[in-house]
């Protein structure tokens, strides 16, 4: 943590972390948040926020970090920035957070393979840790230990069978009741914009179609474990953003007049929209927020619309206030690829919702901002539009909502994770540094 400089540059960024709890990390006894607010107070003219999805550690977010502010750093339009941003001083931050959707699991065709690397035992307490099942003082948390220790254990001797045994659909439920999460529909939080939670169901679908993310089997018997600790991530990011990200934020923009921007990816896009949300998304900022990228998001197409077309008893999604409210003084602009799979087939599967993602005009009630962009809104109020090479022009308008196709630049990615985290390309650094300069 700290001040990183990426490899091979002499560019630098300030990286600051988060543990699950939502607790600031100390870098030598201090808060790197206080140590960034002093920098910045130093003719520090733009903040560029960084915030990354399901990374589980540092070492693999300062590699995520390093490829975005490269490309974005030694993008063209940086030399644009001075003529449009007086005295032009910008400062970069990494947001890391603690987000290992699925463990390190080597089960090849769903049975333990000779060459894993992980017992029963390290795939209970890794799950265990994950899912917030240990207390402050490292004790075990029985409501999520029990259940959790019932799904490990049959998995140990049948980690593939026809159906899930009577007992461990028992284990399922009860644990589900234990991580909070709810079942509340697209006008739910982010870490609750989903169906019931039928663990037959989900393994039924997983196993019959053989999904497999990120090198990951995610069928067999752990299946729908997988599954909860996906929306505990969900649970997690919203958390984190509402509250310790929300108060650095709220300091920066009070104490002092630098332009902030602010990026996000994949669940990253969860937390940055809840830094700027707040709590339940109410919470007012001293002064608007300059910029917003959401890029392939892995939150619902309907959680910024304040008028969903669906049959749902409250249409407001849970971040519209953020555009009712008017906390974004520029454009907020989106990313969306039809080879992303990880947003296309993982994030409607999860949310028990069975079939493939397209682009044609009738939208599902569950699905990723990653595949659809922000939708629910006017026409006056959005455009979907398609990304533009590293040259084109934009003209994005301030307080306007821009959805990019970005199909032909966010492409490369093997299995159903598809193009999810192939946004280091000048496409995208564009796009962000154009959404910045809209918000003059």
């Amino acid at each position: 943590m700290g001040f990183e400089t990426i490899p091979d540059t002499q560019i630098q960024y300030g990286l600051i972390s988060y543990d699950a709890d939502g607790k600031e990390r100390l870098e030598g006894g201090k808060a790197m948040s206080a140590t960034l607010l002093e920098k910045i107070k130093n003719n520090v003219t733009n903040v560029f926020f960084f915030c990354h999805g399901w990374q589980g550690d540092i070492p693999s977010a300062k590699k995520q970090f390093g490829a975005w502010i490269k490309a974005f750093d030694q993008s063209a339009d940086k030399a644009k920035a001075a003529s449009i941003f007086p005295g032009f001083n910008p400062l970069y931050i990494g947001l890391h957070w603690p987000s290992l959707p699925f463990g390190n699991e080597t089960l090849g065709d769903g049975s333990f393979a000779a060459e894993s690397t992980e017992s029963g035992a390290d795939l209970f307490s890794d799950y265990l840790e994950r899912l917030g099942g240990i207390d402050d003082a490292g004790v075990e948390l029985p409501a999520i230990s029990n259940p959790l220790k019932v799904i490990v254990d049959e998995a140990k001797t049948n980690v593939a069978p026809d159906k899930l045994p009577p007992h461990v659909r028992q284990a399922y439920l009860d644990l589900n009741t234990a991580l909070g999460l709810g079942s509340d529909g697209v006008t739910a939080p982010p870490d609750a914009d989903r169906g019931e939670f039928d663990p037959d169901a989900v393994f039924e679908y997983i196993n019959n179609e053989g999904a497999a993310f990120a090198g990951i089997n995610l069928g067999g018997l752990l299946g729908p474990l997988r599954t909860l600790s996906y929306w505990t991530m969900k649970k997690r990011a919203r958390q984190i953003g509402e509250n310790s990200m929300h108060l650095f934020l709220k300091d920066m923009l009070q104490t002092t007049s630098a332009r902030i921007h602010l990026m996000g990816h994949s669940f990253g896009t969860i937390v940055v929209s809840s830094m700027v949300g707040g709590p339940k998304a109410q919470a007012p900022l001293p002064r608007p927020v300059d910029s917003v990228v959401l890029v392939q998001g892995a939150v619902s197409l309907w959680t910024y619309s304040a008028a969903i077309p669906l049959q749902v008893a409250n249409r407001k999604g849970y971040f519209s206030p953020i555009l009712n409210q008017n906390k974004i003084q520029g454009p907020l602009v989106t990313t969306r690829s039809k080879f992303d799979g990880a947003v296309g087939i993982l994030y409607p599967l999860a949310s028990q919702v069975y079939g493939t993602p397209d682009f044609a005009p009738g939208l599902p009630e569950f699905g990723g901002i990653g595949t659809y962009g922000i939708q629910g809104l006017p026409d006056t109020q959005k455009q979907d539009m398609k990304m533009l090479a590293a040259q084109g022009n934009y003209a994005f308008a301030p307080g306007k909502v821009y959805n990019l196709d970005g199909s032909e630049f966010i492409t490369k990615g093997g299995g159903i994770s598809g193009a999810h985290s192939d946004i280091a390309g000048p496409e995208v650094a564009h796009a962000i540094w154009a959404a910045a300069f809209a918000s003059v």
